[in-house]
């Protein structure tokens, strides 16, 4: 079971570096605990954490218990690693609320009732809070060596870039204690991270075997980058985060399905919990008849389902469908109309305005560059309020043709849209 779990992470390119391969495989035999750290940085997970995240997961149907750890005390200090600048350091509430709302993302993603391999929530701020600085100091500090500290690439890097604070880089050993402290708890034996977590994790592999004589081991994922080298999980407006009030589901769907080609085998691979069969068939389909964005659609549901539910799925599809004549846009709650309708060219009309014609408003848009191209659509049959044909030149919308009392869609043949919005 190890070897296989272990062989698809593998071909999925999930590996970056590990322990010793042949005794890691021995202490997973049989079910053992394994945990993964995410710091509350922000008030949402993303993509990147996602990664990880499902690594967590694939441990867990391997009949491992995970242990996701939301870090209430590292995330007060920082993780100097990827970064050439200190963190800013927010209040403890802060922290704590966004402690809570990871959590809860953590839920839709790793199961907490499975009686054998349910996972446990921990919070490093438990076990932290209660020790004194004299305590810590005495009982774990004396245990790490600067020169090994200061070797650390995470560290290393920020000095040659001008520096790092003593609360930055004491980030590594409060990470080792966590480790410490979980092998004791929960008898944890594995500690899962991004590629750049190895130096922090193998700390804590040494404080364990100094501390209580054991041994432990480490598993870390590469950090994942597109085609062109650049970084995943960053668009033109932002990262995509998995909270549904930073990233709408729509636009958690159309990252998916706008995805470039090139990406795909990779994408599918490291986050699809498909089997390898119905991955590989999913990567030809770009190859054979890339138009079709099967592969795009069936990930872009997959992971939507996953990390906002079915309904918010098949709203974000339905909303993808609707905009260009596929599906009733009058179908569309308002949040998902609100998001889908966000980035298009639009008309902003007061609520005592009167409406404008449809030649009118288009033009306003800027899709069109003059009110006689805006005619010359209607007359070519190419003109469309909400889906529905526009044949007259003079046609003027009313105040019922408004979707939700809010919105208009133009469109303009199959593919030009701009939105009308009653303020």
């Amino acid at each position: 079971m190890t070897k296989a779990l272990l062989a698809d992470l593998e071909w999925r390119g999930l590996i970056a570096q590990t322990t010793d391969r042949a005794e890691l495989e021995k202490a997973l035999a049989n079910p053992a605990a394994l945990y993964l750290g995410i710091d509350p940085t922000a008030p949402s997970m993303h993509l990147g954490n996602l990664v990880v995240c499902l690594v967590l997961r694939r441990f867990q149907l391997a009949g491992h218990k995970p242990i996701p750890l939301v870090g209430g005390a590292t995330g007060l200090v920082g993780d100097p690693s990827g970064r050439n600048e200190e963190r800013s350091l927010n209040d403890e509430s802060v922290v704590s609320d966004w402690v809570a709302r990871i959590r809860k993302q953590l839920e839709s993603i790793i199961d907490f009732d499975d009686k054998k391999s349910g996972a446990v929530l921990t919070n490093n701020l438990d076990w932290t809070k209660p020790v004194s600085a004299l305590e810590f100091l005495r009982d774990i500090g004396k245990h790490f060596s600067v020169n090994q500290m200061l070797s650390k690439d995470s560290v290393s890097s920020r000095l040659e870039a001008g520096g790092i604070s003593y609360t930055e880089f004491s980030y590594q050993v409060l990470q080792a204690f966590d480790y410490l402290e979980l092998f004791r708890r929960h008898e944890c034996i594995l500690q899962i991270g991004g590629s750049d977590q190895w130096g922090n994790i193998v700390a804590g592999l040494d404080l364990i075997r100094k501390v209580e004589g054991g041994s432990a081991h480490a598993l870390t994922v590469p950090l994942l980058v597109k085609s062109d080298g650049s970084k995943f999980g960053k668009t033109a407006s932002g990262a995509i985060w998995l909270d549904p009030q930073m990233t709408s589901p729509y636009e958690f769907f159309q990252f998916w399905l706008n995805s470039d080609d090139a990406d795909m085998p990779k994408l599918l691979k490291v986050f699809s919990m498909k089997d390898h069969a119905e991955i590989s068939r999913l990567i030809e389909t770009v190859k054979e008849n890339p138009g079709a964005r099967e592969a795009h659609r069936a990930l872009a549901q997959e992971m939507t389902t996953m990390i906002h539910g079915q309904k918010a799925s098949e709203m974000a599809e339905m909303a993808a469908k609707a905009l260009f004549g596929q599906g009733d846009i009058a179908e569309l709650d308002l949040a998902t109309l609100d998001s889908a309708l966000a980035q298009l060219p639009r008309v902003e009309l007061m609520k005592n305005q009167q409406i404008p014609s449809w030649v009118d408003l288009l033009a306003g848009s800027g899709v069109v560059d003059s009110k006689s191209a805006a005619r010359r659509i209607v007359k070519e049959g190419g003109a469309y309020l909400n889906n529905q044909k526009v044949s007259a030149e003079d046609f003027t919308p009313g105040k019922g043709d408004f979707l939700h009392g809010k919105y208009l869609l133009l469109r303009k043949g199959k593919r030009d849209l701009a939105a009308v919005v009653l303020l």
